[in-house]
Parts: C-alpha cells; structure tokens; sequence
C-alpha cells in the first residue's frame, strides 16, 4: 500500500500527462447517451462524494447490496470490477476500493465511495473533497475472449 501511495502522490505531484481530468471518450455523455466505458487505465483528477444512508442495502449495478462498511464504489466510466487506489488530495490518504455501481449522477464528481471508504480517507464530516483515482486492475471485457484477433 505504501508503494501505491508514493507512485500516486509522485505521478500527481509530476503532473504527468497521464493525469487528466477527463478526455473525449470519458466526458459526460450528453441526455439520452449512454457513457463509454473507460479501460486505459488512466489516472483521473476530480471530486469523490460517499454514499448516503438511503442506499443502504440497496441493489448496485452488479447486483449485490451497497454495504457502508465495504470497499464499494460508484463511477461512470469505469468498468464494473476495477479495482482502484483513491488518494485524498487535500491528505494523501489512499484506500483501495472496487467498482460496483454507477454514479455519481452529481456534475463535477468522478466517483462515489463506501461510508467507510470516505473515512478512511479522512472526509467524511467534508462530504466531498478532491482526489486522484488510480485504476490498479481493469477486468476484461466480457466479450473479448469470443471475438477473433
């Protein structure tokens, strides 16, 4: 974890050309569009929120229940099952969350975290704060292994 912490604090720090906010594929889609997923693996800059008591115990796009206690999260573009580091920006606290829902449906923020997941990274009573999202693992798509190369 230490490694993951010195490699995102080094890469925001650099401001490496990796590090971007958004890009053509990954900004919002407009009214009636669906948003494309983003597997490049790319570090992304914006603002977290965490989840509210209203959606304990409910369904997430993957099927399985929100848990406030979890390493749950919420992104547009990423791909369900990406596992990715989190770094509070304003601390550099960093905890590693799994992508397993959509959202955040907010305009400005990039992902949606566990009520533990906000703690953790030391804004819970803030309720937002800006941070760096690193993707760690991208599952593949579904698909992929039945189209031909």
């Amino acid at each position: 974890m230490v490694a993951v912490k010195a490699c995102v604090l080094l890469l925001a720090c650099l401001g490496t050309p990796a590090v971007q906010a958004s890009t053509p594929e990954t900004a919002p889609a407009k009214a009636g569009q669906p948003q494309q997923l983003d597997r490049s693996g790319k570090i992304r800059i914006g603002k977290a929120s965490y989840y509210g008591r209203e959606f304990y115990g409910k369904k997430m796009a993957n099927g399985e229940r929100m848990k406030p206690r979890g390493d749950n999260a919420a992104s547009k573009t990423l791909p369900l099952g990406t596992k990715a580091a989190v770094t509070n920006l304003e601390n550099g606290k960093t905890d590693v969350v799994v992508i397993k829902d959509r959202g955040p449906y907010v305009a400005g923020r990039i992902i949606d975290v566990s009520p533990q997941t906000a703690i953790d990274l030391d804004f819970k009573e803030q309720g937002i704060t800006p941070v760096l999202v690193m993707p760690l693992e991208i599952p593949k798509r579904h698909m992929d292994s039945a189209r031909p190369d």
